[in-house]
């Protein structure tokens, strides 16, 4: 399966414009290229029964954890103007290729 390019990495503050959690900010958690989903912090919360395994340490019940969401239902929060953005690509004059905000065209990475 071909690796799909999302313009949003690991770390990457997030708004979630679609679905039950719309409005909702957070941090990805993960990134999964291959289906083309991350994983942000407080959102899309799941309850996932679980079997205690004391083997690795695991007491069993009922525990809250984020499910993946899909890219294209979040887009970027720009570090420098605060709002929801897309993310566009530069070429600097060092050369290094970063990505930019569409709106204030300011620098997303560090």
């Amino acid at each position: 399966m071909s690796r799909l390019a999302t313009p949003i990495r690991k770390n990457d503050n997030v708004l979630v414009i679609t679905g039950k959690d719309r409005g909702k900010r957070g941090r990805v958690l993960k990134v999964l290229p291959d289906k083309n989903r991350l994983v942000i912090e407080g959102v899309n919360m799941i309850k996932r029964h679980t079997k205690p395994n004391p083997g690795k340490n695991i007491k069993g019940g009922i525990v809250e954890r984020e499910a993946s969401l899909h890219a294209s239902n979040v887009q970027l929060v720009c570090p420098e103007c605060g709002i929801q953005t897309r993310v566009g690509r530069k070429i600097l004059g060092d050369g290094r290729k970063v990505r930019i905000c569409r709106k204030c065209e300011g620098v997303v990475d560090k």
